[in-house]
């Protein structure tokens, strides 16, 4: 869960920095910047339980690239979704999912990095432990 938090401010903050520009309004750029995290958070929630399940973790498909561009696909959709639905404006919406989702690609890519790193650094011990183990016997 804390890394499904930390990427939420990391899309509110994109999120919300985009959509003012786009409309200079804030209360819409503020609507579209609670909204639209909100049901990508959602999703990249799902998306994470998916891609953890046992068979993608053994395969090629787990690279953070691979991932990467399943939620980029996602992302794009929801995004273009929600700020339609909100403003009404296809070119807006458009807009929108191309420019906010390209920005929050690019750091979930880094994102997901760090969180392997971190996840390859905590196993390291126990790894380290069972090879002592069995270098025993």
């Amino acid at each position: 869960m804390k890394k499904t938090l930390s990427f939420a401010i990391i899309h509110f903050t994109v999120a919300f920095s985009v959509a003012f520009l786009l409309t200079g309004n804030l209360l819409i750029g503020g609507l579209i910047a609670l909204i639209e995290p909100m049901v990508n958070t959602v999703a990249f929630y799902f998306h994470e339980k998916v891609w953890q399940t046992k068979k993608l973790i053994q395969t090629q498909y787990s690279s953070p690239s691979k991932k990467t561009i399943s939620f980029a696909i996602l992302h794009f959709s929801v995004a273009f979704t929600v700020v339609y639905l909100l403003t009404g404006d296809i070119l807006i919406g458009s807009t929108m999912a191309m420019i906010e989702p390209t920005i929050n690609t690019l750091a979930y890519y880094l994102h997901e990095r760090v969180w392997q790193k971190k996840q390859h650094h905590q196993n390291a011990p126990q790894q380290l432990i069972s090879m002592m183990v069995c270098l025993h016997h």
